[in-house]
């Protein structure tokens, strides 16, 4: 027999504006900690060293995830010249320097080559697996790993400061399963200067911004309270990038019990990917087809 999860039935989203020297599991442990949830999880890793957005799911939430994931997401992050290092960022050990410093036009010039559809070699500590096993923990057992290039979808890179000669601000928009620091790491190697990440900050993930995001002290101070429930943002968020059809009544009960159930829609094709909703709750994710809803993801909220 099954063990029973401890804890409450609380679904939503909550926007973390994450601290750095923080992992990614250990904000969503503090988090489910603090609302007392049964079920908790994240839609897109930050490094430790990282701060700005982790969305964190909570109970029926965490079925939305992969779409949060999949969503365009933006980074500003600060590049030093001159350096590689293992890591690819400025926790690792010190690979590669040069003297060279290139001049602004010509970062700019450089640019263009990782916007678009671009193949990425991601950095040796990732959680990319090898043979079953993480790249990191290959990678800090001394393994010099061969990993394939990823294709990645660049909607946007710019440059938006240059504070000194060595290190250079940039802004970035891209698409899932991107690493800033191979970004950090490749442009350097394409100025002939080395480069790796010295800052990192996600400004914001799909619907979610950092400007909105509550601070670990806060989430600290309000755990156990009823207060913290009021930063949680509906389960529906995280659906903002699919089309929307309303259920009936009957056929919301029928697709909660995952059967294909009727639906009112306009703007949606035969095939199509969308989510039903009823007195504006989320009741399911599925495919429309002639004038009804075949689920794949059904929500009990």
């Amino acid at each position: 027999m099954g063990r029973t999860r401890k804890g409450r039935d609380i679904s939503g989203w909550l926007v973390v504006d994450k601290p750095a020297g923080l992992t990614s599991t250990a904000v969503v442990n503090k988090v489910k900690w603090a609302f007392d949830a049964k079920k908790a999880g994240h839609a897109g890793t930050l490094d430790p060293d990282a701060t700005g957005v982790l969305a964190v799911a909570l109970g029926e939430a965490t079925k939305t995830v992969p779409y949060i994931t999949d969503a365009l997401k933006a980074y500003t992050f600060t590049v030093r010249l001159g350096q590689s290092t293992n890591t690819d960022d400025a926790e690792g050990e010190i690979l590669k320097t040069s003297d060279a410093r290139p001049e602004d036009v010509q970062i700019k010039d450089a640019l263009g080559q990782f916007i678009g559809d671009i193949m990425q070699v991601p950095p040796q500590f990732s959680a990319v697996k090898v043979d079953g096993q993480r790249a990191y923990k290959l990678a800090r057992d001394g393994e010099d790993l061969e990993l394939a290039a990823r294709p990645l979808w660049v909607d946007e890179l710019i440059m938006t400061d240059r504070p000194d000669a060595d290190h250079v601000t940039l802004e970035m928009t891209c698409g899932k399963g991107g690493y800033v620091r191979s970004i950090a790491r490749d442009l350097g190697e394409a100025l002939g200067c080395f480069g790796h990440v010295r800052e990192l900050r996600r400004i914001w993930s799909g619907p979610f911004d950092a400007a909105d995001g509550i601070s670990l002290e806060q989430i600290n101070e309000l755990a156990k309270q009823p207060e913290l429930d009021t930063y949680l943002r509906p389960l529906e968020e995280g659906l903002q990038d699919l089309p929307q059809v309303s259920a009936t009544p009957e056929g919301a009960v029928r697709m909660r019990n995952g059967n294909p159930g009727m639906v009112m829609a306009s703007d949606v094709e035969y095939g199509d990917e969308c989510w039903a909703s009823l007195d504006g709750k989320a009741v399911a994710v599925g495919r429309y087809k002639a004038g009804e809803l075949h689920p794949s993801r059904v929500f009990n909220t």
